[in-house]
């Protein structure tokens, strides 16, 4: 190989990605036409075939040095700039995309809701005006510690907050990762789930009220239950989701069905995760504390759930102000053509 024609034949590439990385450390690799990054990758290809080359024929110390640091630049900005770019997609979906799949999918979350409050009331219900049933719902341990000693469980958490935190999280998940699971057994297990966890919260509300221990127990209920129980929700939801897509295919093949709701029920899934975490965290450390206040703990409920709430609406809000914009637009046209 001739090694000052190589270099003469070879350097005018090596130029040209030193300013394509010069601008793309700069300004971003968005400041990068669509050509210029397909330009970008080639040139990295092809600079690293260089660097060997160079390398294997003692081209020389200096011309070995620049070929290095050109690669590594250019490393970091393809591959180190697709990490920062997936994970500001993560940030685009958590910040807006999920909160767009949520209004999408409302009726669901409303029906599965609508499930768990019914189970609840007839639960609480006929917990109040039988105490067999009652027995039938609640274990007996958590009856006797309520009813004969007059005391709530939730202390008992406190021992161990990070391992129970742990264990609270991970049981969080299994119960929405199986409600949506359940959508294949064609919703059954998913109104299951909702049932049975609906007849329990109705159950033990009604045992803690009869022993005048209901205020604490919804101050140790609030601070978490404002983000695990609409999780539990929205999971219901996906299963009815994945149940409708199975029974009701509408004019779709189940097939095609399945791959309409498919991705939703995925970017639920992803996206209630947080939730559950963040849901579980509280639950060790913050609702069964007890040097925190009942009252403060329902303030801390009731903040959460209405920044869950200020999560989904202003997006909806300005939907709706959009769509009746353009319907305003539409009629005002409609009316000029009519004059016209």
């Amino acid at each position: 190989m001739h090694i000052q024609r190589w270099i003469a034949r070879r350097e005018p590439h090596w130029k040209t990605l030193e300013l394509l990385l010069d601008r793309a450390e700069r300004l971003g690799l968005k400041s990068l036409s669509a050509t210029e990054i397909h330009d970008l990758a080639s040139l990295y290809r092809s600079v690293s075939a260089d660097l060997a080359r160079a390398r294997t024929h003692q081209v020389g110390a200096v011309i070995v040095q620049d070929l290095q640091k050109l690669t590594s630049r250019g490393y970091a900005q393809i591959y180190q700039g697709t990490r920062r770019q997936e994970w500001h997609k993560v940030w685009e979906f958590y910040q807006s995309g999920f909160a767009q799949v949520l209004r999408e999918t409302l009726v669901y979350t409303m029906l599965a809701t609508t499930i768990f409050c019914l189970s609840a009331l007839v639960a609480w219900w006929f917990a109040w005006l039988d105490p067999n049933f009652l027995e039938l719902i609640v274990p007996e341990r958590l009856i006797q510690l309520v009813r004969d000693d007059g005391e709530l469980w939730m202390g008992r958490i406190m021992g161990d907050s990070p391992g129970n935190s742990s264990d609270i999280m991970t049981n969080n998940i299994g119960v929405c990762l199986r409600s949506i699971a359940g959508g294949l057994l064609a919703g059954i297990g998913t109104v299951y789930i909702l049932v049975f966890n609906g007849l329990l919260i109705g159950a033990i509300a009604a045992l803690v009220a009869q022993n005048n221990l209901a205020f604490p127990f919804w101050g140790f209920v609030f601070p978490h239950g404002a983000l695990e129980l609409p999780a539990i929700f929205i999971a219901g939801g996906a299963g009815l989701m994945i149940a409708k897509a199975l029974l009701f295919p509408d004019n779709y093949r189940r097939l095609d069905a399945f791959k309409i709701y498919g991705p939703k029920v995925a970017q639920i899934t992803f996206g209630m995760i947080p939730m559950l975490l963040i849901a579980g965290g509280i639950e060790g450390f913050i609702s069964p504390n007890p040097a925190i206040p009942d009252s403060l703990k329902y303030i801390i409920g009731t903040v959460i759930f209405l920044g869950l709430v200020a999560y989904i609406l202003p997006h909806s809000a300005a939907l709706q102000a959009q769509t009746l914009k353009q319907l305003v637009k539409r009629r005002f046209n409609s009316a000029e053509d009519a004059s016209s």
